[in-house]
């Protein structure tokens, strides 16, 4: 059932200036900005309510990883001031909480129509408007078409062979029943040890009668350290918050750490002052780990220090050798997203916590009582597939997107996205995507880079109004020079050396492009000189 005061029906009016995908934090902020510019909006949501990621990942220990003063809108001051975290890092349903919080506060429900998903959008080039075609069968027009569609929320499936005839329970962490899952009593399987698995395990492992955990790679895990947000410190941070914001955003990733980056090399201090440097990072908690050294991300044989002190803590947390060993990571530290856990490995040292390594031997089938593989079947009640997402691109390419000439989204992306800024794509006139492909998004606080990317894209079709432009387009020789830019970016770090989401590498068959662009503050000057020197690599019309 749709929020209450929610729009379930299409309205009388099917002419727009703005419609919206999605009513994650994107869309809340995209539909607030349209409003306050005059224009008539709707927000399209194939969700019963708001929140976008928050509002399908309700897994258990759903969790940020970046600070709650941090993850949170910025655009009004009273906000900011009046609402208050209980934890160092929110959980997923505080998280969800804010989010209607917001949609309550600015009244934004009435111009977002859920229960809805967009099948299509179409331009027509005599007319300049898009034609948006939704699953009810509703046909609406505007002048633009904003793709707030969030990064991580086409979930992932692994086609596996059996699954339908599985005759317990299959959940996907992405997309977590509402009213919960009880594992009491329940042989459990969870595929996958990613940030939701990870997150997830300790829970489950608790709750249920018997968890085996079917792992292909092992992954790195800092403690996150979370505790309660005492009022004291809240009150701190917003006695200044317009200045911890401000120097916030000045970071590579949009957010602060609680440890200043070490810019010494790891490979010039000792041993022992290296492992000094590790162990307060550690105990300290979250991605501060990450900034031990100036050259974890740049430098190999830096980043094998960093991957050893893991390795010695995964050792010295789990009991058993055997366990420890197939848990302990050998890919470069950080090219895949570091996890932040909450007793992760200490999960392993349960009797009723079993790890099976699907690293070589892969899952054979997904029989009617478990899984087997390497000729052994698991019996299982329950299967949880904690296996990520379609990031970045896997919503977008859901719908059946076709620019000028009919050309499709799908096919103009179809050896990996290519873009413009991460905000627009040749070919598709006033289109444009919020924390698309091509911009820092994913390697930052998404909520700082969304706030960016909306308010860019307001200014821009505020600006194109006084000036008496109806189009706005991206070039091709643009699109060239930033693709090659974002590359020769990811290059000159150990990003691009694993297979990764970043690179779409756990989808079979996607193309594999480093697909979001590192560092934050180069970023948004650049927006701003493009702005600056009147839209410079796109066409107005």
């Amino acid at each position: 059932m749709a929020h209450p005061g929610a729009a379930t029906s299409a309205p009388s009016d099917s002419e727009f200036d703005i419609v919206i995908v999605g009513a994650g934090f994107a869309g809340l902020y995209m539909l607030h900005r349209a409003r306050g510019l005059g224009l008539k909006a709707r927000a399209f949501e194939v969700a019963d309510g708001v929140g976008g990621t928050w509002h399908w990942n309700r897994y258990p220990g759903a969790r940020c990883d970046v600070e709650s003063m941090q993850y949170s809108y910025q655009f009004d001051e009273s906000l900011q001031q009046e609402w208050e975290w209980s934890e160092r890092y929110s959980g997923q349903p505080e998280i969800l909480r804010y989010a209607n919080h917001v949609a309550d506060r600015f009244d934004l429900r009435r111009d977002i129509q859920f229960e809805t998903r967009v099948e299509s959008a179409h331009f027509n080039e005599e007319a300049a408007f898009w034609t948006v075609t939704t699953s009810g069968g509703e046909v609406v027009t505007a002048q633009f078409v904003i793709m707030a569609t969030g990064c991580l929320s086409s979930t992932n499936t692994p086609d596996i062979s059996g699954i339908e005839h599985f005759t317990g329970d299959i959940h996907h962490t992405g997309q977590w029943p509402h009213e919960g899952v009880d594992f009491s009593g329940k042989r459990v399987g969870v595929i996958g040890t990613g940030s939701s698995g990870i997150q997830a395990i300790p829970i489950i492992a608790e709750e249920s009668e018997h968890l085996t955990v079917f792992q292909r790679t092992a992954q790195y895990a800092i403690p996150a350290a979370n505790r309660p947000l005492p009022p004291n410190e809240q009150a701190e941070v917003k006695a200044h918050y317009a200045e911890f914001r401000a120097d916030n955003s000045l970071y590579p990733n949009a957010f602060s750490l609680r440890l200043p980056l070490n810019e010494t090399s790891a490979l010039e201090v000792s041993a022992d002052e290296r492992t000094r440097e590790y162990e307060t990072r550690w105990r300290e908690g979250g991605f501060t780990f990450s900034w031990s050294f100036g050259d974890l991300g740049l430098d190999l044989e830096a980043n094998a220090t960093a991957g050893d002190f893991v390795r010695s803590k995964i050792r010295e947390i789990v009991n058993d050798p055997k366990t420890a060993e197939r848990l302990s990571p050998n890919t470069v530290l950080g090219c895949k997203r570091l996890c932040l856990d909450t007793g992760y490995f200490e999960a392993f040292n349960r009797k009723n916590v079993e790890l099976v390594d699907i690293s070589e031997q892969k899952i054979d089938r997904i029989t009617p009582k478990g899984i087997e593989t390497a000729g052994r079947e698991y019996e299982l009640d329950m299967i949880v597939f904690a296996t990520g997402f379609d990031a970045m691109t896997g919503s977008l390419l859901a719908m059946d997107i076709r620019g000028r000439g009919g050309l499709s989204l799908r096919e103009k992306w179809a050896a990996g996205p290519r873009t413009y800024l991460g905000l627009g794509v040749p070919g598709f006139p006033n289109l444009f995507t919020i924390s698309g492909p091509g911009s820092p998004s994913v390697l930052t606080n998404m909520i700082v880079s969304i706030e960016q990317h909306v308010n860019w894209i307001a200014d821009c079709i505020d600006a194109m109004s006084r000036r008496g432009h109806r189009t706005i387009e991206a070039t091709l020789d643009a699109e060239e020079h930033w693709v090659e830019h974002v590359n020769a970016v990811a290059d000159e770090t150990l990003y691009p050396s694993c297979n990764s989401w970043y690179l779409g590498a756990n989808i079979p068959g996607k193309a594999r492009v480093f697909m979001p662009l590192l560092g934050f503050p180069p970023y948004v000057e650049k927006c701003e000189e493009v702005a600056a020197n009147g839209y410079e690599g796109f066409t107005l019309g």
